[in-house]
């Protein structure tokens, strides 16, 4: 499932309901720089779903010692009213792994249409990677669906979206620099990200939204549930493809 690349419609609401979280607001808010690298925290996540679903264990090791590298400075006591945070806190790596399955999940189930019970099954054990891989203890991770389903519910009925956090959102979804054909594609990225977000958690972002944005969400998600499966494998998974690919060139980089 992780690698059908239209799941990366999904990116931006997966990293919204991320930062809802006060705690890993603040993370994103002070030590992460959206206006200036757009891409890049939508890069290093793809990097490292796809390495970490479809990689080998050298490989899944490899971008995870990257990606706790680029976490290990991002922490701070609590202040000023403010909660404390670590990125390497089991809970919040459980938060942002769930928010990943659940998005792609939905996707999956609008575009592609819902999995076999089994299957799905299947799936939510082996997303659990997505927080094993930094460290998430695996017995945090919701024994069964149903129990996901309780821990989501809860998870979304405590979120405090912080005006870090819209400050963030802002710079992800109004973009000042980056290439030409990125400007161009953002109205149609605003349209999915706030879409595909809770309702209550789209209205504490303050995203605007009506019944002609939700009737134009609507004619989006119809036509590519009608393209998208006559597209080959091979131009559906590109993304995942390459990924892989990059990541094993600089792993051969790195032996010499």
């Amino acid at each position: 499932m992780a690698a059908e690349s239209v799941l990366v419609a999904g990116g931006g609401a997966a990293i919204l309901l991320q930062i809802a979280d006060e705690r890993v607001g603040l993370g994103v808010a002070q030590h992460s720089d959206f206006a200036s690298r757009p891409l890049d925290r939508l890069h290093a996540t793809l990097r490292y779903v796809y390495v970490q679903v479809y990689g080998t264990g050298a490989e899944r090791r490899f971008v995870s010692r990257a990606v706790n590298r680029a976490h290990r400075p991002v922490r701070a006591d609590a202040a000023d009213g403010r909660p404390a945070y670590s990125a390497f806190d089991p809970q919040l790596q459980l938060w942002v792994a769930a928010t990943l399955y659940r998005t792609a999940l939905v996707l999956h189930e609008r575009v592609i249409g819902p999995l076999d019970e089994k299957v799905a099954d299947r799936v939510y054990r082996q997303y659990a990677v997505l927080g094993t891989g930094v460290g998430m203890p695996a017995a945090l991770w919701p024994a069964d669906r149903a129990a996901f389903e309780t821990y989501w519910n809860e998870s979304l009925a405590a979120l405090e979206v912080s005006d870090e956090a819209r400050r963030v959102a802002r710079d992800l979804l109004h973009p000042r620099v980056g290439p030409v054909w990125l400007r161009a594609a953002m109205p149609l990225a605003r349209l999915m990200t706030a879409g595909l977000l809770p309702e209550s958690v789209r209205a504490a972002y303050r995203l605007p939204w009506s019944d002609a944005r939700q009737r134009r969400f609507d004619a989006v998600i119809s036509v590519t549930r009608l393209v998208w499966p006559r597209l080959s494998r091979g131009i559906r998974h590109l993304p995942a493809i390459r990924c892989l690919r990059q990541v094993r060139a600089e792993m051969r980089e790195a032996a010499g």
